[in-house]
């Protein structure tokens, strides 16, 4: 059988949905032995402690199905998609790797956060480190063709936000999991529109992983995604994101930024609403409160099921809003 790109895409996604699944149990089990756990309190609706398993299963999830597509790109490989496939990896293996180990990084230091309550000065020094790594080793935007300096300065930047932003909305059951979802999504259907299959798959892959583990999580969660979920979804997101072959008009400079701008809305406008509010109150912007949107949305009358369900819609609106400016470029 000769699998098209969007068939394989699809099998991508099942297949990291359908090990993230089954992995979450060994995980919980050993989040709940080591002590990776989130126990009740302040801001917690939950009357017991929830193991914060997501990150690891999802991470241990990407690296099978990684693992299981290289072993098949071997065997067929002179299977015309395959072929181009290897041809693609082959001129971005360094970024590749450097993705890999970026998300396995930033999965080990929100592991240690978990676990140890990092000082935010510390945890924000291990993300600068992680960002830093993967932009030297050849990820960045292309932005200004006669400053790479600068674009490598918005790259680090870059990473450090959306990181950020997808740690600050695992705020509710399924939130950050159903955002990241939806935009991994639409990044592997821009991916598979212009042709660029190592994104495609690698996006599908995320959000099959997601999704595997949404179901544990919403609407009522037996394990949480934890820092090391949010950091790892956070960080392959702002990397898939930049992927040039994804952007609309892509001959003008200045408008390169809109496509992952737009995609990643929903999480980006929530960091920049709670980042205003606490610095207008006074407050530390890393200190956690109830004003993201989610609780704005339970405060005026929704549950917290169909509060996050509207904002996975406003997240389905923006990617589709991408989606329509790439057919439309």
């Amino acid at each position: 059988m000769n699998p098209t790109p969007t068939l394989f895409t699809l099998i991508a996604a099942f297949a990291s949905a359908v090990f993230a699944a089954l992995l979450l149990f060994p995980w919980k089990k050993g989040a709940q032995r080591w002590g990776l756990v989130d126990d009740p309190g302040h801001r917690k609706i939950h009357s017991e402690p929830i193991p914060l398993s997501g990150g690891p299963a999802i991470l241990s999830a990407l690296l099978l199905s990684s693992a299981v597509g290289w072993i098949y790109l071997i065997l067929s490989s002179n299977v015309p998609l395959f072929v181009d496939l290897d041809r693609q990896f082959s001129l971005r293996a360094t970024s590749f790797f450097a993705t890999a180990g970026g998300a396995v990084a930033m999965t080990l230091l929100g592991i240690f956060d978990d676990r140890f309550e990092l000082r935010p000065a510390n945890k924000f020094l291990g993300q600068l480190a992680v960002a830093i790594a993967v932009t030297i080793a050849g990820v960045r935007f292309s932005l200004f063709d006669h400053s790479p300096v600068l674009d490598a300065a918005i790259t680090v930047l870059w990473i450090l936000t959306v990181t950020n932003a997808f740690n600050f909305v695992d705020n509710m059951n399924g939130l950050c999991a159903g955002l990241g979802a939806i935009a991994a999504g639409f990044i592997a259907a821009l991916a598979l529109l212009n042709g660029a299959l190592m994104i495609a798959f690698s996006a599908a892959a995320l959000a099959g992983a997601l999704m595997g583990f949404l179901p544990s999580n919403y609407p009522r969660a037996f394990t949480f995604l934890g820092d090391s979920g949010s950091h790892l979804t956070g960080f392959l997101l702002s990397v898939l994101s930049i992927e040039p072959s994804i952007w609309p008009t892509a001959e003008l400079s200045p408008l390169r930024f809109l496509t992952p701008l737009i995609l990643l809305a929903v999480p980006l406008a929530d960091l920049c609403w709670v980042v205003v509010l606490r610095t207008l109150s006074g407050k530390p912007f890393y200190i956690g409160d109830t004003n993201h949107f989610s609780h704005q949305l339970v405060r005026i009358g929704f549950s917290r099921p169909i509060a996050v369900a509207i904002l996975w819609f406003a997240a389905l609106a923006a990617g589709g809003t991408a989606l329509f400016l790439s057919l439309s470029r």
